[in-house]
């Protein structure tokens, strides 16, 4: 009762409950709120960390960046969703508008980071499988079963969350890059998948607790993600570490390849991963191997094959004792 009390009271302030209805739209900077209720910024701070106080809504910092985002999870979500339901649309049509102001400067800024960098993502592309087809496997294979809670493990632009985003209650995006999250977090915004979201965060150590029998992440996905890393295995074994038993994983990258100026040119450690290593991968994991498909192998050596890999998590008890 008390912590029902504390969001009421934190939620019944006018300013605090417009923040909030803002921050069930989008994920948004103090500065960005500052412009959007033109209020000060001490003021928008204090009403901000009451609201984080209750559990309405969440605080992460991005690089030298600090986010808010309404609570998706527990009782802070529940009345979140209830308020918005109950709030007038008509009252908040100014802040409504101001946001989508907002979302205008950042898409241009997404834009200019794209269009920079375009040109090399394209050369990339011209080398495999158009990205229709992978993109048509990966979402015959997660849509084999239902997904409530999704991680996208190095989302980069984010556009796995928008492909799978309709059929997940939950999602998360982590990615290293600032300059990446600010494109897919623009994406998400313009797919209106509210039930997405993206972090900064390392794939070696992911800021997720332990997955078990009812708790962790039942889809976990990394998309031409593990050859830029190091250690792929570890980052397996890492994302098998958040997924809940019977849990889904799908790796899609490059089959075995020679082409060497990826590595120079494009910062590639790995030139791409045969079946027998990812199975290894999957073992040390604790995952059982299920499937494996090919996209659209090119007999030309200078173009490259698309593997996807999918393994499901055991029981922990099981894997431990194998």
């Amino acid at each position: 009762m008390e912590k029902l009390v504390t969001m009421l009271r934190a939620a019944g302030d006018p300013t605090r409950l417009r923040l909030l209805l803002l921050l069930r739209q989008a994920e948004l900077t103090v500065s960005e709120l500052i412009e959007i209720v033109g209020q000060s910024q001490p003021r928008v701070s204090r009403h901000l960390k009451l609201l984080c106080d209750a559990g309405l809504i969440e605080r992460f910092k991005e690089g030298s960046w600090v986010f808010y985002r309404a609570a998706d999870m527990g009782a802070g979500a529940e009345l979140g969703r209830a308020l918005t339901a109950l709030a007038e649309t008509s009252a908040l049509e100014a802040d409504l508008q101001r946001l989508a102001h907002v979302r205008e400067a950042r898409a241009a800024e997404a834009a200019a980071y794209f269009k920079a960098n375009a040109a090399e993502w394209e050369r990339i592309r011209a080398l495999h499988a158009p990205d229709k087809d992978v993109e048509d496997a990966i979402a015959r294979h997660m849509s084999q079963a239902p997904i409530e809670h999704l991680l996208d493990a190095g989302t980069g632009t984010g556009r796995m969350l928008e492909l799978l985003g309709s059929q997940v209650k939950r999602a998360v995006g982590l990615d290293v890059s600032p300059e990446m999250l600010a494109i897919a977090r623009d994406r998400l915004m313009r797919a209106g998948l509210t039930q997405c979201q993206v972090r900064l965060g390392d794939t070696y150590r992911l800021p997720f607790p332990n997955g078990g029998a009812l708790a962790g992440f039942d889809a976990v996905l990394f998309h031409q993600v593990l050859h830029y890393l190091d250690d792929p295995g570890a980052a397996v074994a890492e994302a098998a570490r958040v997924m809940r038993a019977g849990g889904r994983m799908l790796i899609a990258d490059f089959a075995p390849h020679a082409l060497e100026f990826l590595r120079t040119d494009f910062a590639h450690r790995r030139l791409g991963f045969s079946d027998r290593e990812v199975q290894s991968w999957f073992q040390a994991a604790g995952l059982k191997a299920q499937a494996s498909e090919t996209i659209s192998a090119h007999k030309s050596k200078e173009k490259l094959t698309v593997k996807l890999w999918l393994a499901t998590a055991l029981p922990r008890a099981r894997a431990e004792a194998a």
